[in-house]
């Protein structure tokens, strides 16, 4: 089914195919953190990647629990949004040879993932109260509520020290 597919005709439609994408999109993402944690050399960077793979398992089950609060079937839709940007960050860390700046371009690159994740999430938990689905919501918030935070850390890891080092 197609973002402007024939088949999404109600909000409801809208809500379950955005949670779909989601889905998909935070599967990916757990199969794109192990290399991120092994290209990464600043240990902070690496134990901040490590805690978000922890995390990123807790959104893949909320979303799933959401999935069945909701009633509709657990499964992912394709999602050539996170599909791109995680292509271009194996991309550009293919073409960084300096270790500290190929930490700077992990952290950015991370950060567009956490900077989708978070409009995604905003919108289904509008979406999900509109529906009245507080339930649905909540979970959602939870999430993205943990996207904010990881965003925020790799700001300060950033500015810290990575782009620091980078610079040098």
């Amino acid at each position: 089914m197609g973002l402007f597919s024939k088949d999404i005709k109600t909000l409801n439609d809208l809500f379950v195919h955005q949670l779909q994408d989601i889905y998909y999109a935070e599967n990916q993402i757990l199969k794109a953190l192990p290399k991120m944690i092994d290209k990464a050399t600043s240990p902070d960077l690496k134990a901040g990647f490590e805690a978000h793979l922890t995390e990123t398992e807790g959104h893949v089950q909320r979303l799933e629990q959401v999935f069945r609060q909701h009633g509709v079937e657990i499964k992912g839709v394709d999602c050539p949004a996170i599909d791109g940007i995680i292509k271009e960050a194996d991309e550009v860390a293919g073409e960084v040879d300096d270790k500290e700046v190929l930490d700077a371009a992990l952290v950015a690159s991370a950060q567009a993932v956490e900077h989708y994740e978070m409009t995604k999430y905003g919108t289904l938990i509008a979406w999900a109260r509109q529906l009245g689905r507080e339930d649905c919501a909540a979970l959602l918030r939870q999430n993205l509520d943990e996207e904010k935070a990881a965003d925020k850390k790799l700001t300060a890891i950033a500015e810290s020290k990575v782009n620091l080092r980078a610079a040098s």
